[in-house]
């Protein structure tokens, strides 16, 4: 069942470097309506909890570790087929490899520290934004 919503993610790379404002720009420009956001800051345990799925792979300490590093910016996003939109809008995990005009293409510096994140499925999508989001706090 296709939904109407997805999560992301600004990253600490992302939100050190000053890009908040123009990665919310692009997400706004590209027809996403912000339905929740905070700005906030994982601890390390809530890191592996959100990446578990990611617990046997050989990076998962390192996103752990990065992702614990500094504060982030969470937000539930909606528009009509709002998780395969987004994932074209985010491009490429290698910045390299990224679409021009994507949000990697322009603020990532690294597969690692690629400045988003984005929900690869309708039923992750809802996982993530339960995960950062209580339902008061989407509209």
């Amino acid at each position: 069942m296709t939904t109407n919503r997805t999560f992301t993610m600004i990253k600490p790379d992302a939100v050190k470097n000053g890009h908040i404002g123009a990665i919310l720009d692009k997400i706004n420009a590209s027809g996403f309506k912000i339905v929740a956001m905070k700005y906030t800051h994982l601890s390390k345990t809530d890191a592996e909890r959100f990446y578990a799925v990611h617990s046997e792979r050989p990076f998962y300490g390192e996103l752990v570790e990065f992702m614990s590093s500094g504060p982030i910016v969470a937000a539930v996003l909606e528009k009509e087929n709002a998780v395969e939109d987004f994932r074209v809008l985010i491009g490429s995990t290698n910045p390299e490899e990224a679409a021009e005009g994507t949000i990697r293409k322009l603020y990532a510096t690294s597969i690692g520290e690629n400045a988003v994140h984005g929900s690869d499925s309708d039923e992750n999508a809802a996982i993530e934004s339960d995960f950062h989001f209580s339902q008061r706090e989407i509209y």
